[in-house]
C-alpha cells in the first residue's frame, strides 16, 4: 500500500512540474536556462527550501548541485540521512542573473509553485534555508540569524508542518564558524522528525571545502545571513 501511495504521489508531482517548467510568470522566464523544480522523494518526511538556483542548478536543472549542495549532502549524511529520502526545492524555481537576491514580485509570480509542492509531498518537517525561503514560509519578517534552529508550528499546503529554519549552507562555506553552526542545528532534525538521533560518527574527513569556483559562479547571496 505505501508503494502504490508513493507512485502515485510520484506520478502527481511529476506532473506539476511539467506543468512549472513552462512557467513565463515573471520575467525570469527570460533569462533562466531550464526550471529547476526540485528533487528527492514524493513522499518525504523532510523538506529543504532554500532561496533560488544558482548557475550549476540552471545548467543542470537540480537544486543544490553546487558547493552548496555537496555540503548539504554531508550535512545529512552526519545525521544518517541521504539526498534520496528528503525533498529540495526552492523558492524560486529560475535562476535570478548574476545570483543577485530574488525581487518580490519574483516572489509573488513563483510562490504557488512552492506552496503546491508542499501540499503533495505533505512533509512533517520544512527546514527553511536562509532568509528569503524562512521569511517567505513563516510570514514574519525577522531574519534567519535571530530564529535559527526554532521550531515553528505553522500550516503550508493545508497541513500542519513543523517549520525549521537554519542557515543556507553556502554560507558555512567560508566561515568555520558557521559550519559549526550549521552542524549544531542539523543534529536536531532526527529528534524533530521523531527519530533516534544518529550515533556519532567516527572522526571524519573535514567536511567539503570547495576550490575557487570559476568565473561563471557568482558571489553568495546577502539573503543567506
Amino acid at each position: 500500500m505505501a508503494a502504490v501511495v508513493a507512485a502515485a504521489a510520484d506520478l502527481s508531482l511529476i506532473a506539476y512540474g511539467d506543468v512549472v517548467a513552462g512557467c513565463e510568470q515573471c520575467a525570469l522566464s527570460q533569462t533562466r536556462t531550464q526550471v529547476v523544480f526540485g528533487s528527492g522523494s514524493p513522499t518525504a518526511e523532510l523538506m529543504f527550501v532554500g532561496e533560488a538556483p544558482g548557475f550549476h542548478e540552471d545548467k543542470q536543472g537540480v537544486p543544490f548541485v553546487g558547493a552548496a549542495g555537496k555540503l548539504l549532502s554531508q550535512l545529512l549524511e552526519g545525521i544518517g540521512m541521504s539526498r534520496e529520502e528528503v525533498y529540495v526545492s526552492n523558492v524560486l524555481k529560475c535562476r535570478p542573473p548574476g545570483n543577485r537576491d530574488p525581487l518580490q514580485e519574483e516572489i509573488q509570480a513563483c510562490e504557488g509553485h512552492l506552496f503546491r509542492q508542499i501540499e503533495l509531498i505533505q512533509p512533517k518537517l520544512v527546514a527553511t534555508l536562509g532568509n528569503f525561503a524562512t521569511k517567505l514560509l513563516s510570514g514574519k519578517p525577522t531574519g534567519i540569524t535571530q530564529v535559527h534552529g526554532r521550531e515553528q508550528q505553522v500550516v503550508l499546503g493545508g497541513n500542519p508542518v513543523t517549520l525549521y529554519p537554519i542557515f543556507h549552507p553556502a554560507a558555512a562555506l567560508y566561515t568555520r564558524r558557521m559550519l559549526q553552526v550549521l552542524e549544531e542545528d542539523f543534529r536536531r532534525i532526527p529528534e524533530l522528525l521523531g527519530r533516534e538521533a544518529a550515533p556519532p560518527p567516527p572522526p571524519p574527513a573535514p567536511l567539503y571545502v570547495p576550490n575557487p569556483e570559476p568565473a561563471a559562479e557568482p558571489s553568495v547571496q546577502l539573503g543567506l545571513f
